[in-house]
This record gives C-alpha cells, sequence and structure tokens, in this order.
C-alpha cells in the first residue's frame, strides 16, 4: 500500500514537532541547592520554559567545582540547546564553558558572574544590594564595632555586594564613627561557615561587636547563632535573598534587613533569555556591561531588589513570597511589626 500524501504530511509535522521540542532544551547547571531560594528560582525558570513548550534539565554539583564541569557535559550530552549556570567557582567553570562555545550553546551566567566571551550575565545589582545591606545595619547603628561577613572568594557577588556596603560605611569608618573589627569570607556561602567565623570574632573582640553586615541570609543566620550563644541581643544583622526563615527573623526582630531579590522575576527572565539566545535572537532589555575584574564587555540584565524590614515587610507578605503565618511565627503581639497586626 503506497504512503497516501497526507500521511506523509502528518508524518513531517509529528518529525517537525519533535525536532522543535528537541530544539528547546535548556540545561541548568546549580552549584547547590543548600541556599532556600534557589528553588524558587527552579520553578520560575520550568514555569517558564513550560510555557514556552521547552523542556528542562538540570543537575546538582553539590557544591563541587568538578562535578560542575561534568554536569555541564551531561547536560550537552542530554541536548541542551541553552544552558544556564550558577557558578560554583568562576574560574573553575571555564573549561566547561568553552565546550559549549564549541558546540555553539549559549550560555547564561545565572545571579554570578562568570567573565568570558559571549556569556550573557544575568543577575541584581549587586553593589546596590550591599549598599541596601548597609544603610538597613547604618540606620540602627551609626557608631561602633563593625563585622562585614561576606560571601564565598570564588563568587564575584561577594566583592560587588562589599563594595556597595563600603560606598554607604566609608565616610563613617574614615570619620571614626565605625571600626570593622573583623572581616571574612564564607567558603561556600555556608552558614556554619559564618558562625564559626562570627565565633572567632567574638572571641578576639571579647563580644564587643555593635553590628554585622553579613552578606546573604543563610550567613546571617550563622551570625546570628553566635550571638545568640554569646547571650548578645539587639545587635543589627543584614542578609539577603527573603529566605523564608531570614524574614521571620526580621518580624521577630532578630535581623535588621533582608535584601529581597524577587527569584521568581529572575528565573522568569532567564528562561526567556536562554530561549531567545538558543533560537539566535537577541535578548530583550539587554546592555553592555564590563563592570567585572577582566573588565570584558558582556551582554547583561540587571534586576531591581527591596531591601526588607519591620516596616515594610507586608511586601513581600502582598507579593505571595511569604504568607503571613510563616512571616510572623512566634511573633509577640505587644511588639509586632505593622504586618503582623
Amino acid at each position: 500500500m503506497k504512503n497516501h500524501p497526507l500521511h506523509l504530511l502528518a508524518a513531517a509535522i509529528v518529525g517537525l514537532s519533535s525536532f522543535a521540542a528537541q530544539a528547546q532544551v535548556v540545561g541548568v547547571s546549580w552549584s547547590n541547592f543548600q541556599e532556600e531560594r534557589w528553588k524558587t528560582d527552579e520553578k520560575a525558570i520550568k514555569d517558564q520554559l513550560a510555557k514556552a513548550g521547552a523542556s528542562y534539565v538540570s543537575a546538582d554539583a553539590g557544591g563541587s567545582p568538578e562535578k560542575q564541569i561534568g554536569d555541564i557535559d551531561s547536560l550537552i550530552a542530554k541536548g541542551a540547546k541553552a544552558l544556564i549556570v550558577l557558578a560554583m567557582d568562576k574560574d573553575a567553570i571555564l573549561p566547561a564553558l568553552a565546550k559549549a562555545k564549541a558546540r555553539n550553546i549559549p550560555v547564561i551566567a545565572y545571579d554570578r558572574l562568570i567573565e568570558a566571551p559571549g556569556v550573557f550575565y544575568i543577575t541584581f545589582d549587586n553593589k546596590e544590594v550591599g549598599r541596601m545591606q548597609a544603610r538597613g545595619v547604618f540606620a540602627v547603628k551609626p557608631k561602633g564595632n563593625y563585622v562585614m561577613i561576606k560571601g564565598s572568594p570564588t563568587d564575584p557577588n561577594a566583592d560587588f555586594l562589599r563594595a556597595g556596603q563600603q560606598e554607604v560605611l566609608d565616610a563613617a569608618i574614615k570619620k571614626g564613627d565605625i571600626k570593622i573589627v573583623g572581616e571574612e569570607y564564607t567558603d561556600g556561602w555556608k552558614p556554619e561557615v559564618a558562625q564559626r567565623n562570627m565565633e572567632q570574632i567574638l572571641t578576639r573582640n571579647g563580644g564587643k561587636v555593635d553590628a554585622v553586615v553579613a552578606s546573604n541570609d543563610g550567613t546571617a543566620g550563622g551570625v546570628i547563632a553566635a550571638l545568640s550563644a554569646r547571650g548578645l541581643k539587639g545587635v543589627p544583622v543584614s542578609g539577603q535573598d527573603g529566605d523564608h526563615a531570614a524574614l521571620n527573623r526580621v518580624a521577630l526582630g532578630t535581623q535588621t534587613v533582608s535584601v529581597w531579590k524577587d527569584a521568581r522575576d529572575l528565573g522568569r527572565e532567564a528562561a526567556s533569555a536562554a530561549l531567545a539566545m538558543a533560537g539566535g535572537k537577541p535578548v530583550p532589555g539587554a546592555v553592555k556591561w564590563s563592570g567585572g575584574e577582566k573588565k570584558l564587555t558582556l551582554d547583561a540584565m540587571f534586576l531591581k531588589a527591596v531591601p526588607i524590614t519591620r516596616a515594610n515587610l507586608d511586601v513581600v507578605i502582598n507579593a505571595g513570597h511569604i504568607t503571613k503565618a510563616e512571616a510572623c511565627k512566634g511573633v509577640n503581639p505587644a511588639d509586632a511589626p505593622p504586618a503582623c497586626k
């Protein structure tokens, strides 16, 4: 029996559909999933890809730069036509990206800078996030002994944040109102490392610490645990990411500010950028940026963040990022922020 032309046409359409689906595979390489927020990012990426009929494949490096290199090979083997990479180590990842480039697979540096030709960088304005953190703490404690708990030394964001923090505090430091009595990087952004660093700083300074500028909510949690163990209360502490535990600490008054970077926006924009680049199209809203260590010009997109304090805790509740019950858990009604009343 001869194939009917309509049968042939149907077969061709099925074949083209399969090809289109295959062409829309986006691979995501996560440094690790220890931070609460990455689950929010992942859902946003998945949802945006699903809307476009694209497929999501991912790998979790579990904090290992070596594994992340193998993960990217695996994602390429699975048919990824674009890669979104949250790098564990900005330098160690470069050989893996060279393989992607050799196969004309576009790469998006997700939230953390990777300085390599052709990479698209999408993040929040991290210097401004640092400024917001320092402003939040400085507003409460404009004088005294400050501790700077930085992010991971392998993540360029750590230094972008620190630069922004310094801009806010510099005049008070030069005036002698603020004295930095401790400053440490936090390997892997691990809360337990931040806690250990803070404990050592407290020991060296006889517990005389008046304020802590911590660079994310995980490190803030470690810092607050160290302060609590010493019976130190009322020490302002900053963070970022809008982790649920941190927002609850803001409501309770143990954390001063968490700079909320709406991961849903970042994930959605990254997925859209990956699809555009996979199709050989420019990314809407992209700008040219060369603010990295190597001064390499990259296409980039910077989203805006919002500092969350007790005064505006309703912002994250109204946005559906966290429920009122979660944010206000354990709050004393007599000392509740407006959002918890």
